[in-house]
């Protein structure tokens, strides 16, 4: 999926409500221009970027939660801190991985099977998407008119019946370059709640249990309202809004963490 410079220019305005602005983004200019800008192929998987990193935070800083609270040793949690990164950042990019594959191959398995029918089925085809049109309020003679504008060309038939009847659109993401793309992101800021302890380790800072803990909260915090906020590449909410969101839900996370891992440590575990 590709966005044009056109299309940013008009969700600019529309932000602005600058009437102006939008109609120069729909001028004829702009509009033939349009296919021909494209996003760059990273973009595409900013969601993915900014949601690895976002889990990689907040699942880490967890862990260190847990053990402070259960008041254990900082070796413990670069132990917990590292097993999560990797085994939870592993987990996360297969899981990234086969759900991308599977909906792909469901995807073409569907267009196989559509691609059947429009040939052997031409007339049923047909009725099918003429019916679709009608539900969705168009009169029989525009339904009849896009029907047999659609079906003038077999591949955007096929394209035709898999939106209109199916819901459903060809992703073009790289399955194993998303899971990568997650793998690195969840590491990436995951470290984020261990990158003190791990300076302490070899410099030796000789800071106390809870002193360490506050600098890895302060990080954890500032990370997390960052890669919030920059959720707005994705969302297009406010950057302000949804820093604090995902503040607020990793501090409930690191709160239950903690308060288990003192639980624990009162029963003696």
């Amino acid at each position: 999926m590709t966005i044009s410079k056109r299309l940013e220019e008009a969700r600019q305005a529309y932000e602005r409500k600058d009437k102006q602005g939008s109609a120069l983004a729909h001028s004829p200019e702009r509009i033939q221009m349009a296919p021909e800008e494209h996003s760059p192929a990273s973009s595409q998987y900013i969601g993915s970027m900014i949601y690895g990193g976002l889990d990689g935070i907040i699942t880490t800083f967890a862990v260190v939660s847990g053990v402070v609270g259960a008041q254990l040793d900082a070796g413990i949690i670069l132990i917990l801190g590292a097993a999560n990164l990797l085994g939870d950042g592993f987990s996360m990019a297969t899981g990234a991985f086969l759900s991308s594959k599977s909906e792909q191959e469901y995807y073409d398995r569907e267009r196989e099977r559509e691609t059947w029918e429009v040939e052997e089925f031409p007339e049923g085809e047909k009725l099918e998407l003429y019916e679709i049109y009608r539900r969705q309020g168009y009169s029989e003679e525009d339904a009849a008119a896009m029907v047999e504008i659609k079906t003038r060309d077999k591949e955007r038939w096929v394209d035709a019946m898999m939106l209109e009847e199916l819901g459903m659109v060809k992703s073009d993401l790289n399955p194993l370059r998303e899971a990568l793309v997650t793998f690195g992101s969840f590491v990436v800021a995951g470290v984020i709640p261990l990158l003190f302890y791990l300076l302490d380790l070899f410099l030796d800072f000789g800071l106390s249990t809870g002193t360490a803990f506050g600098i890895s909260t302060a990080l954890s915090g500032l990370a997390l309202f960052g890669l919030g906020a920059s959720k707005v590449f994705v969302t297009q909410r406010s950057p302000l809004r949804s820093g604090m969101e995902m503040l607020l839900v990793g501090g409930l996370a690191a709160a239950v963490a903690y308060g288990v891992g003192a639980l624990l440590k009162g029963l003696g575990v």
